[in-house]
């Protein structure tokens, strides 16, 4: 969903400040207000897509350009994660509107199976810089091993005790939504180290290295993260996670990621299932698998798993994966962010193609204003940004 920070806050707006430029935020279609009453039906999800969202892009464009007067400006577009993606596509596919685009942690590589998510996270987890070790991945490693050896002994009523479990884990689709939440907490510091006060990969690090009983330091963890989500126990029923996307009531006042919403796109467009497969150096569960991922397309939206990465494939020859060729478009990552494993890293000069890749930090860490805690390395990259913004705008 749009919130008002988008146009008001950030260092897009102090950009435009400093340029004297306007401001235009656009609601992508079939999330937050921007939704009829039917809008989560299945037969109306199919006219959700990036290839509509950049249309519509287009009609806000004459919309704005009318409203205005606007004649001889030019528009520079702006976005992070998703959006970042979107912000870049839209400079691709319509460079007669947009004369550059900033990208940051856009994953602008679609992939079925996403591996080098979990192995982004436990390259994090070990980065001395943001806090964390390698004792701290070992740890993390034991614990994890330990919980799959217990399920496959069916001790599974002493995992739903020790993990405060609010139904039983006797289901092996309940032991896949259990492991998914356990791992979510690690991977969800990491993607935001430091984007929430508290919530960092060096006190996360702190409790898992803080005995040698790596199963009861995780189990410290798992608590702490219930307290903070005001949780006295957590629910793994498999059952009552499908019913989030199976949802079809339409909150116009929610706020976050649509999940029916984003996971239909997943399922027909992009793919970016993480997964902990043998053979990857992802730390936490062998229960992440691309099947338990996949069942979803299928018991949701009534695709067919094996026709997901014949829809990847398509998205990325439409947009050109992690080589898009589009000119005049900066695409900015954090080396802790997962999501830059799917992004731009490399500047191609020839098509006057920029990345920035900033050291010790997270997903769209660059796209805040500043703050006197950042890295210099963070500082430096939003100099590069607006040195970069500058040249375009100087252009004639």
């Amino acid at each position: 969903a749009l919130s008002n920070r988008t146009a008001y806050s950030g260092h897009h707006v102090e950009m435009a400040k400093r340029f004297g430029a306007m401001v235009v935020a656009a609601e992508h279609r079939f999330y937050g207000s921007n939704i009829n009453d039917n809008g989560l039906h299945l037969d109306q999800l199919e006219h959700l897509s990036s290839q509509q969202g950049l249309a519509d892009l287009t009609r806000v464009h004459k919309y704005i350009t009318d409203r205005f007067e606007l004649t001889s400006n030019k528009w520079i577009s702006f976005g992070g994660s998703y959006p970042g993606a979107l912000s870049a596509w839209f400079r691709l596919k319509y460079p007669h509107l947009v004369f550059g685009a900033v990208a940051s942690s856009a994953p602008v590589q679609a992939q079925t199976n996403f591996e080098g998510y979990n192995e982004v996270v436990a390259q994090s987890l070990t980065d001395s810089t943001v806090g964390g070790s390698q004792q701290c991945i070992k740890q993390i490693v034991e614990a994890f091993q330990r919980i799959d050896s217990m399920i496959q002994a069916n001790q599974t009523v002493q995992l739903e005790k020790d993990f405060l479990s609010c139904g039983p884990l006797s289901e092996k689709n309940d032991q896949m939504v259990f492991v998914n939440n356990l791992a979510g907490i690690f991977a969800g510091v990491v993607q935001y180290n430091n984007e929430v006060p508290g919530l960092n990969i060096q006190s996360l690090c702190k409790q898992m290295t803080k005995s040698d009983d790596s199963y009861k330091n995780l189990q410290m963890v798992y608590k702490m993260a219930m307290k903070l989500l005001n949780q006295s126990c957590v629910d793994n029923s498999y059952s009552n996670f499908l019913s989030q996307f199976n949802n079809q009531t339409v909150d116009q006042a929610a706020s976050g990621v649509g999940i029916r919403q984003w996971t239909w796109q997943t399922c027909s467009q992009f793919g970016y299932y993480q997964t902990c497969d043998e053979g990857t150096s992802c730390p936490f569960s062998r229960l992440l698998t691309l099947e338990s991922n996949l069942v979803i397309c299928r018991d949701i939206y009534k695709i067919s798993p094996s026709s997901v990465p014949n829809f990847v494939e398509f998205t990325n020859e439409y947009y050109g994966a992690n080589r898009p060729k589009g000119t005049r478009v900066l695409f900015v990552n954090g080396s802790i962010d997962p999501w830059h494993f799917l992004s731009v890293l490399k500047s191609d000069v020839s098509l006057n193609e920029t990345a920035v890749f900033i050291n010790g930090t997270a997903h769209c860490a660059d796209m805040a204003s500043d703050r006197s805690t950042d890295p210099q390395s963070l500082k430096d990259a939003r100099l590069m940004i607006q040195k970069v913004v500058h040249g375009w705008l100087q252009e004639s």
